[in-house]
């Protein structure tokens, strides 16, 4: 994967700063309107010192791409939702990402970034979306360092309704609203990226709409792996909470863990714990993992993942294709 340690160290050294700084540009121009622009799909193995590897944990490599766009609004991926062969993805600048699978349709992307959402003037930190759900004809998304969650119109992104949940407001501005899933008996349980240190997670377990200010919520806690934070969140087809992580360490890189934890039945002031059942470390193909897609196909659980390469040159956007295998 690496050609030398020199790049290794540069990559290391671009990625930590990118994980661990904040940098706040100046007011933003309006958004345009949707673009487009053309995608190069390269493909990757799962480990490229061992291309016949295909086993991490319980998931099964089938495939995968390192993704790059002639566009600079191409990129941050921050959270995803894949089905039938279409990808709309969300990034941490507030733009909405649209394209197909390789064989699937045409290699070009639709940028279209979100005209309204919490926070004036329009800047990055006030368009810093990292969690997202497609429900029908309408987008849940919830802004990280506002602590909100806004209802969208998914064919033109017109806002229908936004709310700032009174057990989200204390959430830290930078490591705040992070994954978000639809329970299978219909409630939304939402978790906080979470401090570096500490092995802790808030969680707000909602009993109807995040987005409406009438909705009842409770707040939770979540055990993490040790060292690492929750980066985004999807459900299994048997009801399980499938939730991925990330870590940056200085000498080993970015890491990714995914771990599976039981939701039925959660309460006031439950602890979630979680099972780890795959990691991707060095030498494995592995980038900022950030977003998380569970589909069913020809009767298989299918998990994609995905990376935020944070704007950076030394970064990758990676698509991950796994089955599920446990």
């Amino acid at each position: 994967m690496w050609r030398s340690r020199v790049q290794r160290m540069a990559f290391v050294l671009a990625a930590g700063l990118a994980l661990s700084t904040h940098v706040e540009p100046g007011p933003l121009p309006p958004p345009p309107g949707p673009e487009q622009a053309a995608l190069r799909f390269s493909p990757v193995a799962l480990n490229e010192a061992d291309p016949g590897a295909r086993r991490v944990g319980a998931l099964l490599f089938l495939e995968g791409w390192a993704i790059a766009g002639d566009n600079a609004r191409f990129g941050g991926i921050s959270t995803l939702h894949v089905a039938g062969g279409q990808v709309i993805a969300l990034n941490d600048a507030g733009t909405v990402i649209r394209f197909a699978l390789p064989g699937r349709g045409p290699a070009q992307v639709t940028l279209d970034p979100l005209p309204r959402g919490p926070g004036t003037p329009l800047r990055k930190g006030n368009r810093d979306t990292e969690a997202m759900l497609i429900e029908g004809g309408s987008m849940l998304v919830a802004f990280e360092r506002h602590n909100m969650v806004w209802r969208y119109r998914l064919p033109d992104l017109a806002p229908l309704a936004a709310a700032r949940p009174r057990t989200m407001r204390r959430w830290r501005t930078n490591s705040g609203a992070e994954a978000m899933v639809r329970l299978a008996d219909g409630r939304y349980l939402l978790f906080e990226e979470g401090r570096i240190e500490g092995g802790w997670s808030d969680a707000v377990l909602f009993a109807g709409d995040p987005a409406s200010a009438a909705t009842r919520s409770v707040g939770l806690r979540y055990r993490r792996p040790p060292g690492f934070r929750v980066t985004d969140a999807a459900m299994l087809p048997d009801g399980r909470l499938l939730l991925l992580h990330r870590r940056f360490a200085l000498l080993e890189g970015i890491s990714a863990s995914l771990a599976v934890a039981d939701v039925r039945n959660l309460r006031p002031g439950a602890v979630i714990e979680p099972r780890e059942i795959a990691r991707l470390e060095a030498p494995l193909t592995v980038d900022n993992m950030e977003a998380l897609s569970v589909e069913v196909e020809n009767g298989r659980t299918i998990v994609w993942l995905a990376s935020d390469d944070n704007f950076l040159q030394l970064q990758r956007t990676l698509l991950l294709k796994f089955a599920l295998v446990e």
